[in-house]
């Protein structure tokens, strides 16, 4: 964490940054400092000592303090001289989700900032620990995509509080002031299902992993519903299959063990005529799943799932909602450096996603006539 007069240094700065100080004007005295911070007046007097020796700031005996001239240039001097370090925190990445986000993270950094990257693989625990050593070695600002939703880590909570830079990718936290970048996961979910009620399916099977404490899923079962709403259809969650464990960060079953699963769950609702996989690799499982119940994909059943890999040479080419990876990382990255040159105002964005129609989605009315 930041020392004491690191932090009234950077209030400072923002505050200039913002225009609250204008070049020429007064900026608070050691003494009003001390009293507003509540920090010894050593600890103010270094912080006013430090922007006066970045050049943002000039001091005259017995008048005070002033904000430069050419308080721009130096802060602009400053960052040059001096390249951010920035931690990331993922839970796990592959080519499915995940690859392309360190790719545009890097590509946007490049030059200009030090990335760290570290996985937490879905554990609290170990995004905790990750954390502390981050913020040991006094990096700048961190990118974190959370193990979990709604029982966040006690050291973000203490991010918030003590207004370090970082933002978070992919979900969100209720009630946290927090900047974020993700996915549109309720429009993403609509647009799924809404494009196989087009295909006219009704009895739309639902397969995610078994993790339902992050907004994400969350986010995607609520634009399923809002979908059926929609159309005023009943929502049946007798056909919502939540148990896949071999896809997460920590597998707690084998692909085998999660096939047969799905084979049980398609035999045991035999009014199925699609599917919606949340994840690339539970599309796969339930294709072999449909294959070995002697099914055929999309001819019996349709899928549909989130995203695939960018090179699937020789695999399944499934319709699916594919996210902007690239536009995550980018935008994590620029409200981190805002946030690092002093701008602490909480910006967060939802990103749309594209749908690719592939190999895996039929009519219904067109089977019927087969």
């Amino acid at each position: 964490m930041k020392a004491l007069y690191e932090q009234v240094y950077s209030a400072i700065k923002k505050d200039i940054f913002s225009g609250k100080y204008k070049a020429g004007e007064r900026v608070p005295s050691e003494k009003e400092l001390s009293e507003h911070f509540k920090v010894s007046r050593i600890t103010s007097k270094k912080a006013l000592e430090s922007l006066e020796k970045d050049g943002i700031v000039y001091r005259q005996k017995g008048k005070g303090t002033f904000v430069s001239e050419n308080w721009e240039n130096a802060l602009l001097a400053k960052t040059k001289q001096k390249k951010p370090l920035i931690g990331l925190i993922l839970t796990n990445f592959d080519d499915t989700y995940g690859s392309k986000i360190i790719s545009s993270i890097e590509n946007a950094t490049s030059g200009t900032a030090f990335v760290i990257l570290k996985r937490s693989f879905g554990l609290p625990e170990k995004e905790e620990q990750i954390l502390k050593e981050l913020l040991s070695i006094a990096v700048d600002g961190i990118i974190i995509y959370p193990a979990q939703a709604e029982h966040y880590s006690s050291e973000i909570l203490k991010m918030v509080v003590d207004k370090f830079p970082f933002v978070l990718i992919d979900r969100s936290f209720k009630g946290v002031a927090a900047s974020s970048v993700s996915t549109d996961n309720v429009e993403a979910a609509k647009k799924g299902v809404e494009y196989l009620f087009e295909l006219g399916h009704k009895n739309i099977g639902i397969i995610s992993p078994n993790e339902m404490g992050t907004t994400t899923l969350q986010d995607r079962f609520r634009g399923i519903v809002e979908a059926y709403a929609e159309k005023e259809l009943i929502v049946n969650k007798n056909l919502w299959c939540t148990h896949i464990k071999s896809t997460l960060p920590e597998p707690k079953s084998t692909q085998e063990e999660d096939i047969k699963e799905i084979e049980s769950y398609i035999t045991n609702n035999s009014s199925l005529t699609a599917l919606f996989a949340f994840e690339y690799n539970i599309a796969r499982l339930a294709h072999q799943a449909v294959n070995n119940l002697g099914l055929h994909v999309p001819k019996d059943i349709s899928i549909i799932c989130f995203d695939e890999p960018a090179l699937n040479i020789g695999s399944w080419n499934f319709t699916r909602l594919v996210q902007n990876e690239e536009e995550i990382g980018e935008l994590a990255i620029k409200y981190l450096m805002d946030m690092i040159n002093g701008d602490d105002t909480i910006k967060q964005k939802k990103l749309s996603v594209s749908l690719i129609v592939g190999d895996s989605t039929d009519s219904v009315a067109e089977k019927v006539d087969k």
